[in-house]
């Protein structure tokens, strides 16, 4: 499972397996230990290779050594965070900024070198937990996110909308209860990301 610092969660360098908390505080560790306890005969391991700050520029900088180096037989992505909040953030960094053509190239670029090589791929739209949809940095992401599914369509990966998850809570929930800045969620948001995870590939709680 790879992405930036909402995969990433605090995960053990430079692998993200192991014991303890390799696996980090996040999402990652919740598929884990959920997988491990429903389907304990199937042995899946799981890997986290999340690093925080990162944006798909920064994936691809590392994409042999931490994906194709490593032999998944399924992979996660979940990226485009950093490549939308650094055009808010930083509005004057424009070299930081990754805009939304060059986001979808390299991300169909990665795609495209590594499925030959997987079982199985799933591609995790990037979120912003603010329910306004006018919201210029919740606008941008939405269109980050239409990006990522065009992608799994034409590639028939999975495909986990990782906004419609936090919409369908965020009628209960004032957004900085899940995440103070909107973006690291706490220990319900990442749930929230689980379960959005968990559903997509079929995760039955009877095994």
């Amino acid at each position: 499972m790879i992405g930036d610092s909402i995969t990433d969660c605090g995960r053990a360098k430079p692998i993200g397996e192991g014991r303890g908390e390799a696996l980090g505080k996040g999402y990652v560790s919740l598929v884990d230990a959920l997988l491990g306890t429903v389907y304990p005969g199937h042995e899946i391991r799981v890997t986290n290779m999340g690093t925080g700050g990162n944006t798909v520029r920064n994936l691809k900088e590392r994409w042999q050594t931490d994906v194709i180096d490593l032999k998944p037989d399924w992979l996660s992505i979940m990226i485009g965070i950093n490549d939308v909040w650094r055009q808010y953030d930083l509005p004057t960094y424009s070299e930081k900024h990754v805009r939304i053509e060059e986001y979808e190239s390299t991300l169909r670029e990665l795609v495209g070198q590594t499925q030959p090589l997987v079982k199985g791929l799933v591609l995790m739209t990037p979120f912003y937990i603010e329910p306004n949809r006018d919201d210029a940095m919740r606008a941008a992401m939405d269109r980050y996110g239409q990006v990522v599914k065009k992608l799994a369509e034409e590639t028939g990966a999975v495909f986990i909308d990782t906004q419609k998850a936090f919409d369908d809570v965020l009628p209960h929930y004032y957004p900085a209860t899940l995440a103070w800045d909107r973006v690291h969620p706490n220990m319900t948001g990442h749930m929230v990301l689980a379960r959005a995870f968990l559903s997509g590939v079929g995760f039955g709680w009877n095994g």
